[in-house]
């Protein structure tokens, strides 16, 4: 019997070990995939799902019952790491606010190519030189910059809800922010270290 609940908690332990990890590799992907598509720089591509590879043979002798032991530990392990290597970015609320930005994409871009907003280095867009923007388009460019944030801000946790992590919106952010500057066009402006910079 103690066999067993050693087992047991052995099992336990490794599906909490690998599920309590941030999947950051994956959280870049979704995003770099997020930010193309907003910005048009990209198709949509389709999720592949995740392949279990199958188990190498061991060498040696093992008894049925050891053999059955570690194929079922190796299937939970194998399941836990393939749901931590995607982060599924299909729910209502995630396609809807994609799709927000897209449309909202058109009327920021020339404020971008101006110079007049930038990103920050915590992703978020601010007007960076309002002295560029006629009187009569400040209105209209303060709105799209609140907009822009209060969308990116929601999808961040959407992201972190649709995948049972509610707790992840904070990391998903930090990924998505360090993304947005990476996927900045030539001649747009962000901050770097305190500085702004044009790519």
């Amino acid at each position: 019997m103690k066999k067993f609940s050693l087992l047991g908690l052995l099992m336990l332990s490794a599906c909490v070990t690998i599920n309590i990890y941030f999947p950051a590799a994956a959280a870049e992907k979704v995003a770099d995939e997020i930010i193309k598509d907003i910005q048009n720089n990209a198709p949509p591509k389709p999720q592949p799902k995740p392949e279990l590879q199958p188990k190498s043979e061991r060498s040696g002798i093992q008894t049925g019952f050891y053999q059955a032991i570690d194929r079922a530990i190796n299937v939970v392990i194998s399941q836990a790491h393939a749901e931590e290597a995607n982060l599924s970015i299909d729910s209502p609320e995630i396609r809807q606010l994609t799709a927000t930005m897209e449309q909202r994409f058109t009327s920021l871009q020339s404020f971008y190519a101006a110079g007049a907003i930038g990103i920050q280095s915590d992703g978020l867009l601010t007007v960076r030189d309002a002295g560029s923007v006629p009187l009569k388009d400040r209105n209209q460019i303060n709105k799209l910059v609140a907009a822009e944030n209060a969308d990116r801000q929601a999808l961040y946790q959407a992201i972190a809800n649709a995948n049972g992590h509610p707790e992840w919106a904070t990391q998903i952010k930090s990924t998505f922010a360090a993304r947005w500057i990476g996927n900045a066009q030539s001649g747009w402006w962000y901050q770097a270290a305190g500085a702004w910079k044009q790519k």
